[in-house]
């Protein structure tokens, strides 16, 4: 007899969260993807009226603050009269330039494209490091001391006139303290002193601008009380490299689509039941995408290392790892019981030479070969923004025979003519490499990470790996994203050719000629990789979309590392890097700079970084460019940096020095003269 439940299912009960106005009760735009259309139609017009009139959104003013009186446009979609939200009707021409985009910002002016690649005409540039005066050393090291001192000073009488502040670090009724006193100096006495700066509660979108929440604090932040207000703030500290963390657009009507059909979560692990069919196209996608003949996905991009590395490597092998590596590659080494020697950061010579010492000397103690030897490096490093030189280190490979394994968490999508990485701006054969491992975090809006090499050892992986029996598998929606927006900057094969066989994934095999003049892009995808549901604008099934954003995100990487070396501040990193670390090296210069960013007229949000991240003396904000910021975005953290740098004493950089107006007259010649 079949179940009641099925022969008379349950009315649809109405939804505890009230669902803003549907795009689909308007008559004028339907979905999110009609809105892209009627940009993109409005755009071709713009163009073809007069193209050098165009330019970028404008610059946020006032108006796209947000304070406790008013309400946050993301989460009130009916206020037709809000600039910052998407319209409900189709834009004009001059409704496209005009209207503020809060996630990411519209900008027609070709001018402002940058082509990611290297220049093999030009050598590859060594890690340089530009030392700050002396005077800056001596104060920075001054100031730790002071705090030092006075960090314990206050300790010494609080453990005595003060006790129960100092319960906690204490032997008390019989328990030894959970936290050691020296362990939690440097948390307790220099970090919380600038909390403020940590952790900012956000609450939106977290694209061209995001939504922080007010708060404060009465007890010198070891609480912090919120106000109930919000601010809008222009957004430099997130990773949303292309700007595909978008809650309306494409990949986020295909994400509504995905929660639909598998809910929200696999509630399993991969080698039990939380495999689903999203799984397997991924993994496809995503070792067609980079390159290789096999991949699989991890629901954690941390996990990603820290828990495949012990299945690469055991006892009787070696592991040489660039100084600056990712804790996550040194978690995954550590559990892996081998023995491990650090390379100089991104110097040739020194892994030349070691690896010599390696090879000739053997096993300690009992000189046998080693095993295996694997090489781990970044391809963009997270703190510093330098990209690897791996033309050295595939020429390194082929005479030393190491296995290669590189990290291109941050430098996937975000580099190359293509997105592809680092293989792709230096024009490498991706399968020159052993192992390639990712992020979707960055570049795809999304979660987790991929590991991509050889078929055997990719089905090693999937079973030797903790995260294959124990971690949970990645969610349905996360998937969803992940193929959305992978497919948007691979572009989808028309159908005459996606017949063709799906085998051969290197670029070179893989290389599909678009008809209609449009460029050759390696490895497009087939349209039976995707999901028969999934419904893509055709400006992301083309690609031409996310080619613009690969574009634009190039110039603004290299206008703002740019802009603040010629007015006249020490930076660290490559000019394609969507990283720009801008040196501060002083303590409180780094809380004062991230406090005096974030009171501005226009608030903007910036992420400091100091000790452990970073050696002591060099502490640094670290700006996270993204495709969704406009020209005029760039120009007011350059107007904010030149003003707050020249109150803080930050400019001691060497070489020829612009003023701010010539730098933002002079962008695109700046951009295009590196």
């Amino acid at each position: 007899m079949p179940s009641p439940m099925a022969l008379n299912p349950p009315s649809r009960s109405p939804s505890i969260f009230k669902k803003k106005k549907s795009f689909s009760q308007l008559s004028s735009m339907a979905t999110a993807a009609s809105y892209l259309s009627a940009v993109h139609q409005a755009d071709t017009r713009a163009r073809s009226h007069d193209n050098s009139s165009i330019s970028s959104t404008p610059a946020l003013s006032l108006s796209s603050s947000v304070t406790a009186s008013s309400e946050d446009t993301v989460l009130n979609e009916d206020d037709e009269s809000n600039c910052l939200s998407y319209p409900f009707t189709p834009p004009t021409s001059e409704q496209v330039f005009t209207t503020v985009h809060m996630e990411f910002g519209h900008c027609a002016n070709e001018a402002y494209r940058c082509v990611s690649k290297h220049d093999y005409t030009k050598p590859v540039e060594e890690h340089t490091i530009e030392e700050p005066p002396y005077y800056i050393l001596l104060t920075t090291y001054i100031s730790y001391l002071i705090l030092l001192c006075f960090g314990h000073m206050r300790d010494f009488f609080g453990k005595r006139f003060t006790k129960s502040y100092f319960t906690h670090l204490m032997p008390h009724d019989g328990y030894a303290p959970l936290n050691s006193d020296f362990d939690s100096f440097y948390t307790r006495r220099l970090k919380r002193r600038m909390d403020d700066c940590f952790s900012q509660p956000v609450t939106g979108v977290a694209g061209r601008t995001i939504v922080i929440l007010d708060r404060y604090s009465t007890d010198n932040n070891h609480t912090q009380i919120f106000t109930g207000g919000k601010t809008r703030a222009l957004n430099i500290s997130s990773y949303n490299y292309l700007g595909f963390a978008q809650a309306r657009g494409g990949c986020a009507d295909a994400v509504e689509e995905s929660i639909r059909r598998y809910g929200v979560s696999t509630c399993g692990t991969r080698l039990e039941s939380g495999s689903s069919e999203l799984h397997a196209s991924a993994e496809a996608l995503v070792a067609r995408f980079v390159g290789m003949e096999d991949a699989l996905i991890s629901s954690m991009g941390f996990a990603t290392n820290s828990t495949f590395i012990p299945a690469l490597v055991g006892k009787g092998s070696l592991v040489i790892s660039d100084e600056l590596n990712h804790a996550s590659i040194r978690v995954g080494v550590r559990h892996s019981n081998v023995q491990v020697r650090m390379f100089k950061h991104n110097d040739m010579s020194s892994l030349e030479s070691l690896l010599r010492e390696v090879i000739s000397q053997g096993q300690p103690k009992t000189h046998r070969p080693w095993k295996k030897i694997l090489v781990i490096v970044e391809g963009l490093y997270s703190m510093e923004g330098t990209l690897v030189n791996l033309p050295r280190i595939v020429e390194l490979k082929q005479k030393y025979k190491f296995f290669l394994f590189v990290d291109e968490a941050h430098s996937i999508g975000a580099l190359g003519p293509h997105g592809r990485g680092v293989t792709d701006y230096f024009n490498i054969p991706p399968r020159s490499i052993d192992v390639l491992m990712g992020t979707f975090t960055k570049s795809f809006g999304a979660a987790g990470g991929y590991i991509a090499g050889p078929k055997v050892l990719i089905d090693a992986l999937r079973l030797r790996g903790h995260s294959g029996p124990y971690a949970e598998a990645m969610t349905p929606p996360v998937l969803t994203q992940v193929v959305s927006s992978m497919v948007s900057i691979m572009g989808v094969a028309p159908s005459s050719q996606s017949t063709k066989s799906t085998l051969a994934l290197s670029p070179v095999a893989s290389m599909d000629t678009l008809k209609d003049g449009a460029e050759e892009l390696p490895g497009m995808a087939p349209a039976s990789m995707l999901p028969t549901w999934m419904n893509l604008h055709p400006a992301l099934v083309d690609g031409s979309e996310a080619r613009m954003r690969i574009r634009r995100l190039a110039f603004n990487s290299r206008y703002l590392h740019q802009g603040l070396k010629k007015l006249g501040f020490i930076t660290y990193g490559h000019p394609f890097s969507p990283i720009v670390p801008l040196l501060i090296f002083n303590p409180g210069k780094m809380s004062m700079f991230s406090r005096m960013m974030r009171s501005r007229s226009t608030p903007i949000v910036v992420v400091v970084v100091a000790y452990p991240a970073t050696p002591l003396v060099a502490s640094r904000v670290r700006f996270c460019v993204s495709a969704a910021h406009t020209k005029e975005d760039i120009d007011m953290v350059l107007r904010a940096c030149d003003e707050v740098g020249g109150i803080l004493d930050l400019k001691h950089g060497l070489g020829e020095r612009w003023g701010i107006e010539e730098v933002c007259k002079r962008a695109v010649e700046l951009v295009h003269s590196v």
